[in-house]
């Protein structure tokens, strides 16, 4: 394949995240997109827990029964000549890690707030790593259909708290937080809700393209229409200029104002967004910067699942394409294992919905039947080429439980089902120095995360489970010579463990029981990452 035609396969394709804190309306508008791009023909009800028809992007029992999303999930979809790729995140914070390994994968987000209740608590937490990773990040106001805060403290807020400036691209039309539709700047074109209960949106150009137009007045009222100009004037005197390298460079946000659950603004977000996002970005590698249209195929792994098809029990290595054609069939190398693997089945999706592919391109998401190779993190590339991509963080758990099987018959289910779910980064996985896999320590962010272990175990493996939360709320890796439980002074106002790459941790209740043993023991570092995982 020639680099031109490689490069417009890179350009046209947009792999962005949704994040949000909880109930933010993420997987709504997850939906609405995938509506608008004609992926699915009927939008999934996500508020209702005993609906027939759940979120698509919600494909995990345990996500249909409680209406949350607890794992990242993948769709790819078409529009206008874009091949789109959204990976949808939990937005709960007890499954931060799995919204952190995906924004590995991303090359742009769309951050979700609630006209109401504005920046919240998670959506603060998963901006910093936006930050932190230098993505681009566009902003929409969800719930306008509802009363909502005034659109200027938003912007403000998101300006104080997260420290980004804000560019409206929309403007919400009403008085003291009832609001009627939008203006587009633009377009210089006013957008009403429908009055039938709001499903849908009507597009109401003025014949002048301005707001100054005298049939604005007339169908907004003369309070309404006042405010909305005094609004519009205040903006483009006192606001911030429209700068593309600025959002780029992740210091400017356009922010979009609708409603995903009326569809209102959704339409005009798209296309706006997929105008301004970035194409596919060139990866830090071990050998410099890997650029998209480098002819040699290389990716990474960033998630894996076990049993998206319980039918079948399969386990799946979802890859980002960095440069490259993958072709179906092609022999790849994977780096950490040095094997050569041959990629038989590539699959893309639409949540649990899959298409076996014949090909695809940088900035592209692959599902892999692994057969118990890949890790999180790997690297994978072309026969001929050595490297490895940057490392993924490792985030320490804040609660922990011993587990074990309730029926010591069911061993080896235990043992298979513990295994897969730590591969897959559901849970981290600990064991003691005399202790095998019949009685393990688990180490979790949030205790949803222990519900959906417990969960998973019995629906997907047939293991019920005993479990004995333990009265320890940090984990640290030692680093230093000669660490063992012998030798640590204090170790009994812990508990000695090993993770899975037998390197010790301390677990241990509080800051104070951390700061004692650390002052007794100086010859040794106790880290929130092991060595070799630490946070820059």
């Amino acid at each position: 394949m020639s680099i031109v035609d490689l490069s417009s396969e890179i350009n046209r394709r947009r792999t962005f995240a949704i994040i949000s804190h909880p109930d933010a309306g993420k997987t709504t508008l997850t939906e609405k997109l995938l509506l608008y791009g004609g992926a699915i023909h009927l939008a999934g009800s996500v508020k209702s827990r005993k609906a027939q028809r759940h979120a698509v992007s919600d494909w995990m029992e345990i996500e249909k029964q409680r209406g949350i999303s607890v794992t990242s999930s993948v769709m790819q979809f078409d529009y206008d000549g874009f091949r789109i790729n959204i990976l949808d995140t939990p937005g709960h914070q007890d499954f931060s890690e799995d919204t952190y390994r995906t924004l590995m994968a991303v090359d742009s987000a769309v951050m979700i707030i609630d006209v109401a209740k504005g920046v919240e608590a998670q959506t603060k937490k998963l901006f910093k790593v936006c930050k932190q990773r230098g993505i681009p990040i566009f902003t929409f106001v969800n719930k306008l259909d509802r009363f909502g805060k005034n659109p200027f403290e938003l912007m403000e807020e998101i300006e104080k708290v997260l420290e980004i400036r804000a560019y409206p691209m929309n403007w919400p039309i009403g008085i003291d937080g009832d609001y009627k539709g939008v203006y587009n700047r633009q377009k210089a074109q006013i957008e009403l809700f429908e009055e039938a209960g709001s499903r849908g949106q009507k597009v109401l150009p003025s014949v002048l393209g301005s707001v100054d137009d005298p049939a604005f007045a007339e169908m907004l009222g003369e309070n309404i229409h006042k405010a909305l100009c005094d609004d519009i004037e205040l903006l483009d005197m006192a606001g911030d200029t429209f700068d593309l390298e600025k959002v780029a460079q992740g210091e400017l946000t356009p922010m979009f104002f609708g409603s995903a659950m009326t569809n209102f603004g959704v339409r005009n977000f798209l296309e706006e967004f997929l105008r301004l996002a970035p194409p596919p970005a060139d990866r830090k590698s071990s050998v410099g910067m890997v650029e998209t249209k480098n002819e040699k195929f290389s990716a990474f792994v960033f998630k894996i699942q076990a049993n998206m098809n319980p039918a079948h029990r399969d386990r799946l290595a979802f890859i980002r394409i960095c440069s490259g054609k993958f072709t179906r069939g092609m022999t790849v190398v994977h780096e950490k294992s040095g094997k050569t693997l041959k990629l038989a089945q590539p699959q893309q999706f639409l949540a649990q919905d899959r298409t076996i592919i014949d090909e695809a391109f940088p900035g592209d998401i692959v599902g892999l039947f692994d057969p118990g190779v890949f890790s999180i993190g790997d690297t994978i590339c072309e026969p001929g080429q050595s490297l490895v991509f940057e490392d993924f963080p490792v985030f320490p758990p804040e609660q922990f439980a011993r587990v074990q099987a309730k029926d010591t018959m069911k061993r080896k289910q235990f043992v298979k089902g513990i295994t897969q779910l730590t591969q897959e980064g559901a849970v981290q996985l600990f064991k003691q120095a005399d202790g095998g896999m019949e009685s393990c320590i688990i180490g979790t962010v949030g205790s949803l995360q222990f519900d959906v272990l417990e969960y998973r175990l019995k629906h997907e493996y047939g293991v019920d489970i005993l479990m004995h939360h333990l009265p320890y709320e940090l984990a640290r890796w030692m680093h230093g010579t000669n660490v063992k439980p012998a030798s640590l002074r204090g170790a009994d106002r812990g508990m000695f463990v090993y993770d899975v790459k037998d390197r010790p941790v301390l677990l241990v209740a509080n800051e104070w029981a951390l700061r004692w043993v650390a002052d007794n023991n100086p010859s040794i570092e106790f880290l929130v990452a092991p060595p070799d995982k630490q946070p820059e």
